[in-house]
């Protein structure tokens, strides 16, 4: 067994691919704030693949963990001098290992606040990347403004050179530059918001203009927020996972990433003070990310949404379970096809029906092992995000609904905490409390749950939406998910 290090990385065998370049030389060039298995599978991997050509060594990465969660994350990096395994599961069964060390550095911020704001006003932090989640924005889901009555914000404002949110630290590093007349860096989300960029610059400008008015003016004036869409499977590392590396390869490393072989990020090119050559190892860098991002939004995003409440409820509990079953992937592909697809604009490139197949054959691959779990994980910031705005819109243009409504339906019956054999669901949420208190009269006040106009607006005023939703809440609770399903695909068909 190698434990992994710096010392230890020249001694692992074949297979496993091992960094080419001298890790001594690499000097930060990004600071990148919810170092988690996407960012580790994604961001670092695609830094890591320039390194190995020889290139980039002055953009490696410095991880910034601003959850109290993200500390057991910090030591077991820093154990391992931030070098981690990737290791890609393809469908056959097979398995490619990778020592990824473009991160040089991991700071937790709640006990190094003062190290990681020095960190992003050094000049030599040119970008500030995110992976904070859907909710880390804190935005309202259905007006989109920036919340100043979350208690961190208020206490950040009240102290602003002592913050602890990810606004807070970004804003005081930019302001101490400003003062040292050092150039903003570029603010690069990397999480699924659609127009993350643009999200990225309302929010965090609203936070500095509460915090000075002309602060906020130079933030939206001054800083770059490039949109990006980010594409690669990556479920939460498990016990196994750490096991299987262990006897397969030999490694010790205390938290691997495991994902799926495709991997995309297609970003616009707005960088003011440079950039890693990314085109260099497959991203596609464009001027208009719009078209490629609510592609994925619209169809992968929902499309996980559109499996995973029905298949919990019909008793699978992984993702690759429920694309092994013909009723489901009927049911998938009529969605993309006749309600998600038909809000899309022209995607550069992209043969839309290859798109949607090469998803299926995603979600099914059985090596990844995405738990339902996860992904049925903080619906309430992901259903607004990436579904609602389809039902909206085909409203809107008298297009088919009935598969959007049912997934909608379907997040209503499984917040009730209880699956089909009685047996209790764990809801995770950050609404959790008051979802489920509505859904627990989902038979007696079966509007209820779509009139949280927090959550859904004015969705349930619209006739044909809640119609759709009570036929498919009925079913749910008289004849089960599948038996809901099965209807579904039959009376609307599969084109």
């Amino acid at each position: 067994m190698t434990q992994l290090n710096n010392h230890n990385v020249g001694k692992l065998g074949s297979p496993i691919a091992t960094p080419d370049y001298d890790r001594s030389r690499i000097t930060p060039g990004i600071v990148h704030i919810g170092v988690g298995g996407f960012h580790r599978a994604h961001q670092a991997m695609y830094l890591d693949a320039l390194m190995n050509r020889g290139e980039a060594l002055d953009w490696g990465i410095v991880g910034v963990g601003v959850m109290p969660g993200d500390k057991r994350m910090q030591q077991a990096l820093a154990a391992q001098d931030h070098l981690y395994t990737l290791v890609v599961k393809h469908p056959d069964g097979r398995y490619e290992p990778r020592i990824i060390g473009s991160m040089v550095n991991y700071l937790f911020a709640p006990e190094a606040a003062e190290a990681v704001i020095e960190q992003m006003a050094d000049p030599q932090i040119r970008i500030v990347s995110l992976t904070v989640t859907e909710g880390g924005y804190n935005f309202h889901p259905v007006t989109g403004e920036f919340d100043l009555d979350n208690p961190q914000i208020r206490d950040d404002l009240a102290h602003p050179t002592q913050p602890s949110s990810s606004f807070g630290l970004v804003v005081e590093a930019l302001v101490r530059r400003r003062e040292r007349g050092i150039a903003p860096f570029t603010v690069m989300s990397c999480d699924n918001i659609q127009g993350n960029g643009d999200v990225a610059k309302r929010m965090f400008s609203a936070y500095a203009r509460a915090r000075d008015n002309a602060l906020g003016e130079w933030v939206a004036d001054q800083v770059a927020f490039p949109n990006a869409m980010v594409d690669r499977i990556t479920p939460v590392t498990s016990e196994a996972d750490i096991s299987e590396l262990s006897q397969h390869f030999e490694i010790d490393d205390a938290w691997p990433v495991v994902c799926e072989p495709f991997t995309q990020w297609v970003l616009e090119d707005h960088f003011p003070l440079g950039r890693p050559a990314l085109d260099k190892v497959g991203v596609q860098l464009v001027d208009d990310v719009e078209p490629y991002e609510l592609m994925k939004l619209r169809l992968l995003n929902a499309s996980h949404q559109a499996l995973t409440y029905f298949g919990y409820l019909a008793g699978y509990r992984y993702a690759h379970e429920v694309c092994q079953d013909p009723l489901f992937v009927d049911f998938l592909l009529g969605y993309m096809r006749e309600e998600g697809s038909p809000t899309l604009a022209p995607v550069p490139g992209v043969d839309l029906e290859a798109y949607r197949l090469t998803l299926i054959e995603r979600f099914a691959n059985p090596q990844i092992k995405d738990t339902l779990a996860r992904l049925c994980a903080e619906s309430s910031d992901r259903i607004p995000k990436w579904l609602v705005p389809v039902i909206r819109q085909q409203l809107a243009d008298g297009g088919e609904i009935k598969r959007s409504a049912a997934v909608v339906a379907s997040w209503a019956r499984y917040a009730e905490g209880v699956d089909e054999q009685g047996e209790p669901i764990e809801i995770v949420d950050r609404l959790k409390a008051s979802l489920m208190q509505v859904a627990a009269n989902n038979r007696t006040q079966p509007t209820a749950f779509v009139e949280n106009r927090e959550v859904f607006g004015d969705l349930a005023d619209q006739p044909r939406f809640l119609a759709a939703y009570l036929e498919a809440l009925t079913s749910l609770h008289e004849r089960g998910a599948r038996a809901t399903l099965e209807d579904l695909v039959s009376s609307i068909g599969i084109q």
